[in-house]
């Protein structure tokens, strides 16, 4: 993944320049987090990263619609037809759907994995049909089709370094990477998704922390190790990003800052949610817009990434 498929330097027409503009709009209002990441980007990637999250961010909708299931199975059936002709090239660059145009644009500049989208799209049935999840195994196979897949599409825009160690792992890493910041959006929604009448924990978790009745309010279960099944998961989540960080040496300088920006936010969320568990009943946890500023800055530094090499090879003595 070294390189891109066409030149990733070439201007965009017109149409195609308006559809990612619209694009990165999308992607500005609704993903905060992801775009403080992306701005550290060349216009090219950036580009593309924005319609990578576009068509992301419609698949979602679609799941968290309020349309009944059958309608909202329909919907996400016609979004995998919409792909298929992305995947085909099918897509003019003068057609009505911005979204279309861009990824399919995209697609032709970088070597995208778009099957990853498919997986997303299976994620989000799996919404849709309500399902629950008995073990951490379960669980990992969902967060891998709705953002797994999203890492390994993202190391198609981002490409690995020439001579790269380990390079033969980094779809790996990408993925466990996306594991790590999908546990972490799952602690942090946890009141959200109980409203919505959604659990996303491993029952056995659940059971194990006195849990297994849900979350109804703003306090814990009764007689419920609330923090400790809290504590449990952000342990989890901490290994796995440990494990995806292995992806930064192999990226180059803007591409991993991007990717350690992104990802240096959700573990500021993750101690936020360490230090003060109940916090995730009582509604969503965030960080201010400096803060994530101030990640964003040190990701485009090194410094980040510096540190959380040193991490990292530490765990490996």
């Amino acid at each position: 993944m070294s390189r891109t498929m066409e030149g990733p330097t070439q201007v965009p027409t017109a149409p195609v320049q308006a559809a990612y503009s619209y694009c990165e709009a999308v992607t500005g209002q609704q993903a905060r987090n992801f775009a403080y990441g992306i701005r550290l980007l060349p216009p090219h990637k950036r580009q593309a990263m924005s319609a990578l999250y576009a068509f992301s961010r419609r698949v979602d909708d679609i799941g968290d619609g309020t349309l009944k299931p059958e309608a909202k199975q329909d919907r996400l059936e016609a979004t995998r037809e919409l792909l298929e002709r992305i995947r085909q090239g099918a897509v003019d660059e003068d057609d009505t759907d911005p979204v279309a145009v861009a990824l399919c644009d995209a697609a032709r500049r970088f070597p995208l994995p778009l099957g990853g989208l498919d997986e997303l799209i299976d994620g989000v049935l799996m919404d849709v049909r309500g399902e629950t999840y008995e073990t951490w195994d379960d669980l990992k196979a969902y967060c891998r089709c709705v953002a797994g897949a999203i890492g390994r599409l993202s190391l198609g825009v981002f490409g690995t370094q020439p001579g790269a160690r380990g390079a033969d792992r980094a779809a790996e890493y990408a993925d466990t990477l996306g594991l790590a910041l999908q546990l972490t959006n799952i602690l942090r929604d946890i009141a959200e998704d109980a409203a919505n009448g959604r659990t996303y924990l491993p029952a056995d978790d659940l059971a194990k922390f006195g849990c297994s009745e849900g979350f109804h309010g703003t306090t814990p279960p009764p007689g419920s190790d609330f923090a400790g099944l809290v504590h449990f998961e952000v342990r989890r989540a901490r290994a796995l990003f440990a494990e995806g960080y292995r992806l930064l040496p192999m990226l180059d300088r803007r591409s991993g800052a991007c990717v350690a920006a992104m990802a240096g936010i959700y573990r500021r969320l993750l101690d936020r949610i360490e230090r003060d568990p109940d916090a995730v009943l009582r509604g969503r946890v965030s960080l201010p817009g400096r803060e994530k500023a101030y990640v964003a800055v040190r990701g485009l530094s090194g410094l980040d990434a510096r540190h959380i090499g040193r991490q990292t090879h530490g765990g490996r003595r």
